[in-house]
């Protein structure tokens, strides 16, 4: 009847899950946590099993080729799983390779429902949504991001209203449920786990709550968590693409960085992993190129957070101060990221970069003097072109006297629109592929050394995972996550020694009895309750 007021109960919103699917380096874990938590403020439920849900998000990898190869079969294998019935109704790509190809990538990869870019990723959600309800949307044609910013980095913060810049989150944009806390993986929310004790001393003082939202939603519950320092580069290495598709060096404000590692504390983050392309340049833009220097303490004071790691430092950046600051703040763990990329000069000089031989080893002798124990890790490419057999022997030479605690190896590739495809002199394939073996094999003879030096040393360890047989699985100051090697850890096998109760996120004082490759065997040797 007119008039008469309906009695149907209000429909319930729909719900819409989504899946993220993180490849790549920290720096696009920090992405996948943004478009996160953009997406949680907006009602999205997140798991974890692509399979399960509505909707699966490829956060891609786009710079070499064995990485763009793995986001390519990532995308393939979900979307086969969708034509069969037991995947997401949808398939998208987003992050580095579908930035970097945009168009290119949707044709030659039908299957996946849409190729996204990061200027997409503020309306994430409306994007995603739309996919869902049968839209295809046009993908972008790529264009070099480096043009969308000043040339002049000082002018660059002025000018970056509008520029997408994933992972630096937008606390304009911020809901109240963010500022309040969205509820993670492990049931916690930011509100609550700023009341947690910390697992090791529930005698300690609580997380202080971070000052303003965040936008970022953690994805996993374990007490590691990269902390985006900037995005973009301004160096031109002549084998690199990474600039075109991620633009120009652009800070973080510090307010911003310190309000998002308080939030991480309250998150039961422990360690903090500082990343960026080039963590040395972080302030240039700001004014203040050492302003990394004065960053550093204040997040080290932070409540809660024990350690605080500082990734992807150039050695021609390297300056007294930085090292000086890194080896005397209590916190900042000693542990030194150096892309040397090679050790030849005249190899170097060819990839647009700085340094050689002498030089490096002087800065790993400064390092040493300041921080005896310190890690240092490391990449090179090898079978750049026009490298001979003398520079070869000479990085040969190099690695040998380094004494480094990590060495990651890649083969020369070209990769599109950089100098270096250009050049000529290209080695041929196989003997690529050789000398990658060959300095390969070198690397884990040396690092294997390195830690069988390490016995007898008195470490602590950052407990990550405790198998059933009680035996934790964790790291050491020295080793970076994931990309490091990893230290086993038992209880005191002392007679009569306290027990040690292993946990999760616990930071343990132990001393390395063995080792197995790079990687540390331990025993604790203080009673977790006593650890501060």
């Amino acid at each position: 009847m007119s008039g008469t007021p309906s009695s149907a109960p209000a429909s319930a919103p729909e719900r819409r899950t989504v899946a993220l699917v993180t490849l790549g380096c920290a720096r696009n874990d920090v992405d996948s946590e943004e478009l996160a938590g953009r997406l949680a403020a907006d009602g999205w439920d997140l798991v974890e099993d692509p399979n399960g849900a509505d909707i699966a998000v490829v956060n891609t990898c786009g710079f070499v080729e064995a990485a763009k190869k793995d986001s390519i079969d990532t995308l393939i294998a979900a979307a086969d799983a969708k034509e069969e019935g037991t995947g997401p109704k949808a398939v998208v790509a987003v992050g580095c390779l579908a930035e970097r190809y945009g168009q290119q990538l949707a044709e030659a990869l039908p299957e996946a429902d849409a190729v996204l870019s990061f200027d997409d990723y503020q309306d994430i959600s409306s994007r995603l949504g739309a996919i869902l309800h049968g839209e295809r949307p046009v993908s972008h044609v790529p264009r070099d991001r480096r043009t969308l910013l000043p040339l002049s980095p000082v002018d660059r913060q002025a000018a970056k209203d509008g520029v997408a810049v994933p992972g630096h989150g937008d606390h304009a944009a911020a809901t109240a449920d963010d500022a309040t806390g969205t509820t993670g993986t492990n049931g916690a929310t930011a509100a609550t786990a700023a009341t947690d004790q910390r697992p090791d001393d529930p005698t300690l003082p609580t997380v202080a709550p971070p000052n303003r939202s965040v936008l970022r939603k953690r994805l996993d519950d374990g007490p590691s968590a990269p902390l985006k320092l900037a995005s973009g580069c301004d160096r031109r290495c002549s084998f690199c693409a990474i600039p075109a598709f991620r633009g120009s060096y652009l800070s973080r404000r510090p307010h911003d960085i310190l309000d998002e590692a308080r939030w991480l504390a309250s998150q039961g983050v422990r360690e903090l992993v500082l990343v960026s392309e080039n963590s040395t340049s972080y302030g240039k833009d700001l004014g203040d190129i050492k302003l990394l220097e004065t960053l550093l303490p204040e997040l080290a004071a932070i409540g809660g957070v024990d350690w605080l790691r500082v990734s992807y430092l150039q050695p021609a950046e390297m300056r007294p101060t930085l090292i000086d600051v890194m080896a005397s703040t209590e916190g900042v763990v000693p542990y030194f990221d150096l892309s040397f990329q090679h050790s030849a000069p005249g190899v170097l000089r060819r990839m647009r970069r700085f340094g050689g031989t002498e030089p490096f080893l002087e800065l790993l002798d400064t390092i040493r003097g300041r921080v005896p124990h310190a890690g240092v890790r490391s990449n090179f490419i090898v079978g750049f072109p026009g490298e001979t057999e003398a520079d070869f022997e000479e990085l040969e030479t190099f690695l040998s006297q380094a004494r480094l605690d990590a060495v990651g190896v890649f083969g020369y590739s070209d990769e599109d629109g950089t100098e270096a495809a250009g050049y000529a002199d290209k080695l041929d394939e196989d003997e690529i592929a050789e000398r990658v073996a060959r300095l390969t094999g070198l690397a884990e003879e040396l690092t294997a050394q390195r830690a069988e030096d390490r016995i007898g040393e008195r470490i602590d360890v950052l407990v990550e995972s405790v198998a059933q047989d009680g035996v934790a699985e964790g790291r050491a100051a020295f080793q970076g996550p994931e990309v490091d090697g990893s230290v086993l850890l038992v209880p005191a096998l002392e007679p009569g020694a306290p027990a040690v109760d292993l946990v999760p996120g616990a930071i343990v004082p132990a001393k390395v009895v063995g080792s197995e490759g790079v990687d540390l065997h331990a025993v604790a040797i203080t009673p977790l309750s006593l650890v501060g």
